[in-house]
């Protein structure tokens, strides 16, 4: 085989796996293009400008006023240009850090007194008061009060820093969530129950800390420990719905179905459907804390988990096991893999995982509610099957998954920023789903029978060999 023909090959099996990426490009260029908008600095940016417009302009007839609104950015642009005009030589400077009925008393006053104002140094948001729209009507006895704001640009809404980390940590317990799922479509499977295991870890980990722990006097030992309760109570929850499906030989959508219930009913029964928030500062630490070079800990938490997946599903006996189990169930156990064991670890890690979901939730949110995690499995399974997972079973791969949640993600954010309806959002993401289930129909074949297949309407055979 030669280089050229290597590497097309490389390119194919590329695109295959993970070429939902290119829609993932796509997406983002399409927000960054349509979010694309005039934007005025706010706080010390904005007053580097205004003290450079008002010190080449040296205004000396009259007083001039730096007007900020009642926010931390508007306290830091009037604290800084009032700085750096007086630093400047300029001594008639007068600051208002309020709403316009403040500016409007200053005016009067100086009318009232037949004093000047010369000009009036502001940012664009305090610019589109309707006080200052009537200046030159209202106070025209007083000359004329020249405006200073800052310059606009246009500039992205999608492409600013916090919003690109707010598209990658708003769904990070769907990220988190979607690794176990992966695992159990692979193997021709589905989980129902995992927003309902998000509620119940969080109410277990959240009555171990107020209940057992101490509540508010509750140390950093004592909440891993609580921690650690309420992802293994999913993980029992995964063994149950894992032993249903390999003993018993239920239908998975059905086992997870009724499992659902049951953890969510368990959820109100562990707090009598009330909140638990009498929480220690210290819960934070996971789901707020930032501790390597700044980067969130459940961002390093979320790469730690997807690379220790891929490894594993990619280089290891037991990966390979869990494809073989869903690409063909018969052919696997003829060959000596032990499948139910497989399906059963399958639907215990996803569990876990929900659990481990639902502490995020807990220490993002500090508190427990039994609320927590309604139809996140509905967006956890859509993370998977758009990420490339076949619903027959037997394909999909873990970093196609994370592209999936980035995909669902970036379409949410963007939707966000472009005012589109909450009830048109769910309609698109309802479409991105079935498309994605059509794509793999069509590239497989299988994606119909699959879905028959994991519903319990029809019974799986084995490939001819």
């Amino acid at each position: 085989m030669t280089q050229e023909s290597t590497a097309k090959h490389l390119m194919r099996r590329f695109l295959s796996d993970y070429g939902m990426i290119l829609g993932l490009l796509a997406l983002c260029v399409y927000f960054s293009i349509a979010t694309i908008t005039v934007q005025y600095p706010e706080a010390s940016e904005a007053a580097e400008q205004v003290t450079r417009k008002v010190l080449s302009r040296r205004p000396v007839d009259g007083v001039v006023i730096v007007v900020g609104q009642k926010n931390d950015d508007g306290e830091e642009f009037v604290a800084e240009t009032v700085k750096v005009l007086k630093a400047g030589g300029m001594t008639k400077v007068e600051q208002i850090v309020g709403v316009a009925r403040d500016l409007r008393k200053i005016l009067d006053q100086k009318r009232d007194a037949g004093q000047k104002v010369a000009a009036i140094a502001t940012t664009k948001w305090v610019s589109q008061w309707r006080l200052i729209e009537l200046l030159p009507r209202k106070y025209s006895g007083m000359g004329h009060i020249d405006v200073i704001i800052p310059e606009g640009s246009s500039r992205s809404n999608f492409l600013q820093i916090g919003n690109l980390r707010n598209v990658v940590t708003r769904n990070i317990v769907i990220a988190i969530i979607a690794i176990g799922m992966t695992m159990v479509i692979i193997t021709g499977g589905i989980d129902l129950s995992v927003g309902s295991l998000i509620a119940l870890s969080a109410m277990t980990t959240t009555y171990c800390v107020v209940e057992l722990a101490g509540a508010w006097s509750a140390g950093v030992w004592s909440i891993v420990i609580c921690m650690f309760a309420g992802i293994a109570a999913c993980g029992l929850v995964g063994l149950l719905n894992g032993l249903m499906v390999t003993r018993f030989a239920i239908p998975p959508f059905v086992v997870t179905l009724a499992m659902m219930l049951v953890a969510r009913g368990l959820a109100f029964i562990i707090g009598q459907g009330q909140l638990f928030y009498q929480l220690p500062d210290s819960i934070l630490w996971l789901g707020q804390g930032a501790d390597l070079f700044g980067i969130p800990n459940t961002i390093v938490l979320l790469l730690v988990l997807y690379i220790a997946t891929h490894i594993m599903m990619s280089h290891t006996v037991l990966g390979r096991y869990i494809y073989a189990a869903g690409g063909n169930t018969e052919a696997a156990r003829l060959s000596g893999v032990p499948v139910k064991r497989v399906i059963l670890f399958c639907y215990v890690m996803c569990g876990a995982l929900a659990g481990l979901g639902g502490v995020i939730r807990t220490s993002i949110l500090k508190s427990g509610s039994p609320r927590y995690g309604e139809m996140s499995e509905l967006y956890v399974i859509a993370a998977v099957v758009v990420g490339g997972t076949s619903l027959g079973g037997g394909k999909g791969k873990i970093f196609g998954t994370l592209i999936g949640v980035l995909i669902i993600s970036v379409i949410q954010n963007g939707m966000n920023l472009t005012d589109v309806e909450s009830y048109t959002q769910k309609v698109v993401l309802g479409l991105v789903i079935l498309g994605a289930v059509l794509l793999d129909s069509l590239r497989g074949g299988k994606g119909f029978k699959g879905l028959a297949k994991l519903l319990g309407l029809k019974r799986s055979q084995p490939k001819s060999t």
